[in-house]
């Protein structure tokens, strides 16, 4: 079987660790040749980098493993690029998360002003990282996971159109994988029918490869309890945070019980509900940084101190083998079935074709080819039409440097209560994003 040189972009990030251990569990299905570590935080990348050497040695010494923070050594003759990168890190999206508090509106990775705030400067960052790869490696395909995945698919389209990117999330896996435990399934076994935009969708069906279909099962099972189940299925979402927004499922179903939603959802319906539980001193950011990024540093200065990843602290990253899934789409041509974020082009009939929306494709070596997801009810379509219409702003604030445009963007957003407060929260974040936004006009 071939074996591919694949490059990490956010090198540095602290879920790097759990993806190459993903890759090394899954190297029967996807054999490495090489794989290399790129980010511009030389220190920070250096701490992984350094661990993940002697793990790949231990582990896998045929693998040539490199980490850098040169783009030409590290995307030269790639056949795959896997992008999370973080542009701002973790003391970016604290204030994030900090700022809109401030005016009492819901402060998210992902959502309302504080995805606008992190979108705008994930555009330059990926941008970036798409030309080294094409400069580098043009046969090589981009898949990007990095948040905001919404704005940063949108800016893909219109700045980077002929660019070989798959933007694809985590989100739509890590709750199959709930529904799965709920309904005694692997989630290999389930079909799903989704529609949406991303962190921001429904699911319409939920069928075995015989054609059971579940969604009534789950559909009854969450409005008593959420997703939550007795299983943990997943280490990344199990934090009493996310164990809080698992449990919320049932209210937004309440909403509309016709279709299983995401659970990014309460943060538009209930953004009242998302301000009261929140702390503007202690956010999710913060949760993060005493978590997951001391574990996972520590971990690695561990290794590097006795010389051995024996016992090391890192985790596979199991439910992100989803990413090795779409690689063997593209390389193998197997026609895997997965939620991606692409062009609407009908398969939202009646939805705007040039939106980014997050529907089941047919992956195959040309990419992915979207399936048809009928007509959706007006609710949904408005809601989703309001999330887009911000999403696209932003994106054009970006490309024309406008103050007006995001602006707007932040005044339709259905986290923020008026035009007023969106001005006063766009003046504070562009103060603090300054270093990383485009000057705006």
């Amino acid at each position: 079987m071939r074996k591919f040189s694949v490059v990490i972009a956010g090198g540095g990030s602290t879920f790097t660790p759990g993806i190459v251990m993903m890759l090394l569990d899954n190297s029967e299905r996807f054999p490495l040749k090489s794989l290399r570590l790129y980010d511009n935080d030389a220190e920070r990348q250096a701490t992984l980098g350094a661990a993940l050497e002697i793990l790949l040695k231990e582990q896998a010494p045929e693998v040539e493993f490199i980490y850098t923070t040169d783009p030409e050594i590290a995307f030269t003759d790639t056949d795959f690029c896997m992008a999370h990168i973080r542009v701002g890190k973790y003391a970016m999206r604290e204030q994030d998360e900090k700022i809109p508090l401030k005016y009492g509106v819901i402060g998210q990775e992902t959502c309302g002003p504080g995805g606008l705030a992190y979108g705008m400067r994930s555009i330059t960052g990926m941008l970036e990282i798409i030309d080294y790869m094409e400069q580098y490696a043009p046969n090589a395909w981009m898949l990007n996971y990095s948040n905001p995945a919404a704005i940063v698919a949108e800016a893909c389209r219109v700045l980077r159109p002929d660019s070989k990117v798959l933007n694809i999330c985590d989100m739509p896996v890590g709750t199959l994988r709930r529904m799965s435990q709920i309904v005694g399934k692997q989630p290999k076994d389930l079909d799903v029918r989704y529609f949406g935009l991303n962190h921001f969708g429904w699911w319409t069906s939920v069928k075995d490869k015989e054609g059971h279909e579940y969604i009534n099962q789950i559909r009854d099972y969450v409005a008593e309890h959420g997703y939550l189940t007795q299983v943990e299925v997943d280490t990344q979402h199990m934090d009493e945070s996310w164990q809080a927004t698992h449990k919320k499922a049932k209210d937004i179903l309440a909403v509309d019980d016709r279709y299983l939603p995401n659970t990014y959802l309460k943060y538009y319906l209930f953004p009242d509900d998302e301000v009261a539980h929140s702390s503007c001193t202690y956010t999710r950011a913060n949760e993060v940084m005493d978590g997951r990024e001391k574990t996972v540093f520590d971990a690695a200065r561990r290794i590097v101190e006795t010389g051995t990843a024996v016992d090391s602290g890192f985790h596979i990253d199991s439910h992100a083998s989803f990413i090795v899934d779409l690689a063997r789409a593209i390389a193998f041509n197997t026609h895997e079935r997965m939620v991606m974020i692409v062009e609407n082009n009908g398969a939202i009939a009646n939805f705007p074709d040039d939106a980014m929306v997050e529907v089941p494709c047919i992956v195959g070596s040309d990419g992915p080819e979207a399936l048809a997801q009928g007509k959706i009810p007006m609710f949904h379509q408005a809601l989703m039409h309001q999330q887009v219409t911000v999403e696209k702003l932003a994106v054009e604030a970006y490309v024309e440097g406008s103050y007006q445009k995001l602006w707007q963007a932040l005044t339709m957003s259905k986290t923020i209560p008026s035009a007023k407060v969106a001005k006063e929260l766009l003046d504070d974040l562009i103060e603090a994003n300054k270093d990383f936004w485009p000057e705006l006009k």
